[in-house]
């Protein structure tokens, strides 16, 4: 028996889509799609939208990177964010 809806279950589960991710998940992917003119309203649209601080958020973001459920839900975005975190971590 598998438990918890994280969106890192084997599968389909209370909270999964069809693409294996939690709605969590999807709604993360969600934010990143959008242009924001800035921080503070993305920050604002985090915790209203999705009820978590921006740093969970991020944290759950980096995760969703690595996540092939992500990349085959989402891959435009999915790619467009690892080749941003690549060229952060190349600079460093």
């Amino acid at each position: 028996m598998t438990g918890g809806t994280e969106g890192t279950g084997g599968g389909p589960e209370a909270g999964e889509s069809s693409s294996g991710l939690s709605a969590r998940d999807e709604a993360v992917l969600a934010v990143e799609r959008r242009s924001w003119p800035g921080p503070g309203p993305k920050e604002r649209a985090i915790r209203e939208q999705l009820g978590i601080s921006p740093t969970r958020y991020y944290q759950l973001l980096n995760a969703l990177l690595d996540d092939p459920r992500a990349l085959a839900h989402d891959p435009v975005t999915v790619n467009r964010l690892r080749r941003v975190r690549d060229a952060r971590r190349a600079r460093r």
